[in-house]
């Protein structure tokens, strides 16, 4: 055999492997002879996954759940210790007592003003008595002095009566005054003490919150991921100490080329089959196209190397199955999503929703 004839022998060797590699892979892209209006893409099934976090900073108590465990919506999954959050409560309660107090000072204060000013008052009514009878008397000296019936001397102490009677009269309506002004700085004293009572009730009632946060609570059903943090360690604000998986909002993200996604609409019909598990048939729907092409991952298997920009399409799995089969949900298994983009083509036998669980 010539040299010649060797080189085209390797060169139809490379060819039929290129060929013969072309052909797997068309083979696991599109299995089985998938009619034209629906395509398929590889991806990963996944969750959302949720932080549980301490609120305020604070030390861990203890954790109440295992990773792995299933926890429900609003159970408590771990305790913050609260040793500093129940000196607090006890010192503002002290607080409230001593406002509330306050305001019975502030009060009673209010009650012994406007006594002062009954008192004041009825000086003062007494003081234009006085002045009334003054000047009655001044009015009949001064006609007596007149017709040389007394003295002037007596008109002139007559006179001056009237006028220490008028000056008792202004001297009494100033203590009136005073009072008033006194009853109104003891109507705000009391005001000011009541206010203080609630300053004070709502700081309990922020520490109470605080107390009640320091309870971790799962804010969804779902499965423990993670044990971020441990017992007894120290967290900062929003610290996490527990990460969870939202089994209940399950989907498969996967990508499709520009030539298919243009034609993939909300709600279109969704086959997803796990490699883990072939012969189940997952039905979903499309939840998510994304708007903007992105550089092909290196995780998806495309027909050619052309294909470099994909669309990210999300796939999302009935609620109500999820819940069906909680104990069976598992995130992070590949396999294949097929999308029907043509609504008016059946689905294979394999794929059908006869065969979905």
């Amino acid at each position: 055999m010539t040299v010649p004839q060797k080189t085209w022998l390797i060169r139809g060797g490379i060819a039929i492997g290129i060929v013969a590699a072309g052909l797997l892979l068309w083979q696991i892209l599109k299995p089985g002879g998938l009619p034209e209006g629906i395509v398929g893409g590889n991806g990963r099934i996944e969750a959302v996954e949720i932080d549980v976090s301490a609120k305020s900073a604070g030390r861990i108590r203890d954790i109440l759940v295992d990773e792995g465990d299933f926890v429900k919506a609003g159970q408590v999954v771990a305790h913050m210790d609260t040793d500093v959050l129940v000196a607090q409560r006890a010192e503002a309660q002290a607080q409230l007592t001593q406002a509330q107090n306050g305001i019975q000072i502030a009060e009673s204060q209010v009650a012994q003003q406007q006594s002062n000013r009954a008192a004041a008052l009825a000086g003062v009514r007494q003081r234009e008595a006085e002045l009334g009878a003054a000047r009655k008397r001044l009015g009949r000296s001064t006609t007596l002095s007149r017709e040389g019936a007394t003295a002037l001397q007596e008109r002139d102490d007559d006179q001056a009566q009237v006028e220490g009677a008028a000056a008792a009269v202004e001297a009494a309506r100033a203590q009136l005054a005073a009072v008033d002004a006194a009853i109104t700085t003891a109507r705000n004293q009391v005001i000011g003490a009541r206010a203080q009572v609630d300053a004070v009730r709502a700081t309990i009632t922020r520490i109470e919150a605080d107390i009640s946060d320091s309870d971790l609570k799962a804010p969804t059903s779902g499965r423990v991921q993670y044990r971020v943090a441990q017992p007894g360690e120290v967290v900062a604000g929003g610290g996490r100490v527990l990460n969870l998986v939202n089994l209940g909002d399950v989907y498969m993200t996967f990508f499709l080329p520009e030539t298919v996604a243009g034609k993939v609409a909300l709600g279109s019909d969704v086959r997803i089959v796990l490699d883990a598990a072939p012969d189940h048939v997952i039905p979903a729907r499309v939840s998510f196209v994304a708007d903007v092409a992105q550089f092909t991952p290196k995780t998806v298997e495309t027909q050619s190397e052309r294909q470099k920009l994909m669309f990210r399409v999300k796939a999302q799995i009935d609620r109500k199955l999820l819940e069906r089969n909680i104990a069976r949900v598992k995130t992070g298994l590949p396999g294949m999503a097929y999308v029907r983009v043509d609504p008016a083509v059946a689905w294979p036998a394999k794929l059908s929703t006869d065969t979905a669980r």
